[in-house]
């Protein structure tokens, strides 16, 4: 095989041959991003816990539950701990200050998710500090929070009557190991939300959200999931009782399709950067009769002819989607923390990483076997008379 023949002819039209690779890496780049993002949205799902389960409203999720609901629910056989948890949806200083912040139970959240690790404060003082927060660890470095930090939240479901601000202080920060658990939410103490709405500091729904449920090691989460509807079958508000992993699904359903909007896309831009490189390697076969007339007239067989054009084609794409993948993984920490509050499972995972470099060694191959293969039916005579 004549490699430096093949070198030479890659490096004999710069621009081409740019052109040709930066839209290969381009195309890679979005393809990887794209990817993650789809993988992201399902992740939730796939990696949901098998071992919780979300107790709602069967009307609909805004509609809260009776807060004497939990006495009842943690009767049901095989329920290790029950959690509630409840919307606040407070803007911090500006419109855009928003993100989740969900009233909770302290002494069982940490038990109902243990793939929660505190990598700064204290989970105790955390549980002692009536109103005291924790705080997801992408929360907190997007606003340059740390403990002992004071976090003024203006209520919007539950306004102050005085029209002050709410007032946390960060007793903890949080790491999680799964996406199901994102690093962008804040926790605060549910007794304190209610208290101040007894009391008439605040106003605002009584009840909670939904409540989430840990089941004991080796119960049968769907005998638990009929036996607390059948609890509430009757009234004041009936409830409905999923799997974690579909309580996640209906999230990523009220996106519509947008999973499938962004595969169409990757799909439209693959085709379109086929081509692109398919005409690139037609025209330099085109160009190349009368030297591949040589080639064959001196001894070359069509199979090597053939493989020469393929590997250029390789190499093109190869090198343009491995320049792709790589800015992808360097450009990844950005694009995280711009879609982990929606996307908390995106990443540039080992598995897409593969997925780029087997899609560009396919490209290639591709977009070489039709110049390729009329390269190797190719006459020398015929080859030697064109006058290209």
């Amino acid at each position: 095989m004549p490699w430096k023949l093949v070198l030479r002819h890659l490096s004999a039209h710069p621009i081409r041959s740019l052109l040709t690779f930066g839209s290969v890496t381009l195309a890679v780049f979005l393809l990887c991003v794209l990817q993650a993002t789809v993988s992201g949205l399902t992740s939730t799902i796939e990696k949901a816990a098998t071992n919780r389960l979300i107790v709602q409203s069967a009307v609909s999720l805004f509609v809260d539950l009776p807060l004497n609901y939990q006495q009842k629910i943690e009767t049901v056989d095989g329920i290790d701990w029950v959690c509630k948890f409840q919307w606040f949806g407070g803007r911090y200083r500006e419109e855009t200050g928003f993100f989740a912040q969900f009233a909770i139970d302290p002494d069982t959240l940490a038990k109902t998710y243990p793939e929660m690790s505190i990598t700064a404060g204290s989970y105790e003082a955390f549980e002692r500090n009536r109103t005291g927060c924790i705080l997801g660890r992408d929360l907190a470095n997007r606003y340059g929070w740390k403990v002992g930090d004071s976090v003024p939240l203006i209520g919007t479901i539950f306004p102050r009557v005085d029209g002050t601000p709410w007032t946390y202080t960060v007793e903890a920060i949080y790491e999680s190991s799964t996406p199901s658990l994102d690093m962008n939410t804040m926790w605060f103490h549910y007794e304190y939300l209610r208290q101040s709405l007894d009391s008439g500091a605040a106003a605002g729904p009584s009840g909670v959200g939904v409540f989430v449920l840990r089941t004991e090691s080796g119960a049968d989460p769907t005998r638990i999931m009929a036996d607390v509807d059948a609890l509430f079958e009757n009234g004041p508000q009936r409830v409905q009782t999923t799997t974690e992993g579909e309580f996640n699904r209906q999230f990523i359903t009220m996106l519509g399709s947008v999973p499938l909007l962004l595969s169409a896309i990757g799909g439209a831009v693959l085709f379109a950067v086929f081509f692109a490189v398919l005409n690139a390697m037609l025209m330099a076969a085109r160009e190349r009769v009368r030297e591949l007339g040589i080639l064959k007239a001196l001894g070359f067989t069509g199979p090597v002819t053939a493989a020469m054009l393929i590997i250029e084609s390789v190499l093109l794409c190869a090198g343009g989607g491995l320049f792709g993948l790589a800015i992808a993984k360097l450009t990844e920490p950005v694009i995280y923390a711009k879609l982990s509050q929606t996307i908390p499972g995106f990443e540039i995972s080992p598995r897409t990483v593969v997925f780029g470099l087997v899609l560009t060694a396919l490209l290639g191959l591709v977009a070489g076997l039709v110049p390729a293969w009329g390269a190797a039916r190719m006459a020398p005579v015929t080859a030697l008379r064109n006058e290209g």
